[in-house]
């Protein structure tokens, strides 16, 4: 389903700041959002630490790469980068190069042996180290800083954001719920959440300064609790809605089972809270559900779709869906596939299974689908997805939808490309408007990613 306009997993590039005017330095960041959001922070450590900075990669003394483990081919893409960056290595005398977040963490003692030529590697929880393991690298000595650190919530520190539309905004690190398949609690650690105090005067503070957008970011982001015990994440959704009305406010990624209807109910009264939810089912088979420890069952997951639906009609649900978990037989895919039809879900990031070293899975499960079998799989999850994803967003011409600008589209400057509400892409004629303006859009075509319209002032 993806589209040229909307890149699923893109790979973002970012200027970050670096010590003396003759050293400079630049971030890949590879991943989710949360990824992005921790580059923000890096960069900011960096600032406050006196680094100067570059926007050109080719000129750079050091080259940080922010990394995701998630899945293998992330883990891959990684590889592959630090392969091309080991003949500039050997090229250019006293480049430093540092891997940081996920993947070092995930494969701790290795990643030296396999990467001899990295100079330093820091997990998510060591960010405040940089400055000081930077300087130690280019004193020669190769540096780990790998602790887990289950207090650490980066707060006091400012992120350095580019652009005044969008952002992301942490309000809980880690994760508890060890599903089988996933390392995130193995990178990532624990759960914790930022207070809520701070976290409205940070939204406050965006929306002060000129943001139109923000989205709360956890890797189980409705497990929030304050600290004192007194809010769960409905009341901080209600709590910055309230704080920011002018400001839309997104969040991600849910867990079935926490999402809650109270959750809900502010989503459906708060006109800035988007109608859009991101709630992962990975399989719709409950014999894999069970064995991926999500700890909800297929009916369960359809009654909370149920309960979303009633409160918020028009809400877009989206989904994560993996093909080929271990012992996965064609009825189990079945399953997956009619859950599919039964909510038909706006958007799906899709993937077959495989193995991350340190999970559930890998100590006590037979990665026993064959990979072709997983590819065929997913093939066929993709194509149901494209069709439905298709259906939904031609059901949309003819409507005039609120889209808030972004950015021009890629395919013209006189076409500007933004979202709705409900997180659908909209490609729209330029007109007299610029990124960060909200435009009321009709509808006029569609594919299965994205809308194309023109703005109602125009016709």
């Amino acid at each position: 389903m993806q589209d040229p306009e909307v890149p699923l997993y893109p790979h973002y590039r970012y200027v970050c700041i670096v010590n003396t005017t003759s050293t400079s330095c630049f971030i890949h960041t590879f991943g989710c959002q949360m990824n992005q959001a921790d580059t923000e922070i890096v960069t900011s450590i960096l600032q406050d630490a006196g680094y100067a900075r570059t926007s050109r990669e080719e000129s750079a003394s050091i080259i940080l790469l922010n990394s995701c483990a998630v899945r293998e081919n992330a883990v891959d893409r990684i590889g592959n980068f630090l392969q091309q960056l080991k003949g500039r290595k050997r090229r250019q005398k006293g480049l430093v190069i540092g891997v940081i977040g996920c993947v070092p963490q995930f494969e701790r003692e290795a990643f030296f042996s396999a990467y001899p030529f990295v100079d330093f590697v820091a997990g998510p929880d060591t960010y405040r180290a940089l400055p000081s393991m930077i300087g130690s690298a280019f004193g020669g000595q190769r540096i780990a800083s790998l602790e887990y650190d289950h207090r650490e919530i980066y707060s006091g520190i400012e992120p350095v954001r580019e652009g005044r539309i969008s952002t992301f905004l942490p309000v809980m690190r880690g994760c508890n719920n060890h599903c089988a398949f996933c390392v995130v609690p193995v990178t990532r650690g624990r759960e914790r959440s930022v207070p809520l105090r701070s976290v409205v005067d940070e939204v406050s503070k965006l929306a002060t300064s000129g943001f139109r957008e923000v989205t709360l970011l956890g890797q189980n982001v409705n497990s929030y609790r304050d600290s004192s015990g007194s809010a769960d994440f409905a009341a901080l959704l209600d709590a910055v809605s309230l704080a920011a009305p002018q400001l839309r406010i997104r969040f991600t990624t849910s867990h079935p089972k926490d999402i809650s209807e109270d959750l809900v109910r502010v989503i459906a009264e708060r006109p800035n809270l988007c109608n859009h939810i991101h709630l992962p089912v990975q399989s719709g088979s409950t014999r894999m559900l069970e064995l991926m420890k999500r700890g909800h069952t297929r009916d369960e997951y359809l009654r909370r779709i149920g309960m979303i639906l009633r409160h918020i009609p028009d809400a877009a649900i989206t989904t994560d869906l993996i093909a080929g978990f271990c012992t996965e037989t064609e009825a189990d895919h079945r399953d997956t596939l009619s859950l599919m039809k039964e909510v038909r879900f706006d958007a799906s990031f899709m993937f077959y299974y495989s193995v991350r070293p340190g999970t559930w899975a890998d100590r006590n499960l037979e990665d026993d689908v064959p990979e072709a079998v997983k590819k065929a799989r997913l093939q066929e999850i993709i194509e149901l997805q494209n069709v439905i994803s298709q259906e939904r967003y031609r059901g949309e011409v003819g409507n005039v939808v609120e889209v808030l600008a972004e950015t021009e589209s890629k395919r013209s400057s006189l076409q500007l490309m933004g979202r709705t509400g409900t997180n659908r892409a909209v490609v729209f004629d330029r007109g007299r408007f610029n990124p960060g303006d909200l435009v009321s859009v009709k509808i006029t075509d569609a594919t299965s990613a994205t809308l194309s319209g023109t703005p109602v002032d125009a016709e």
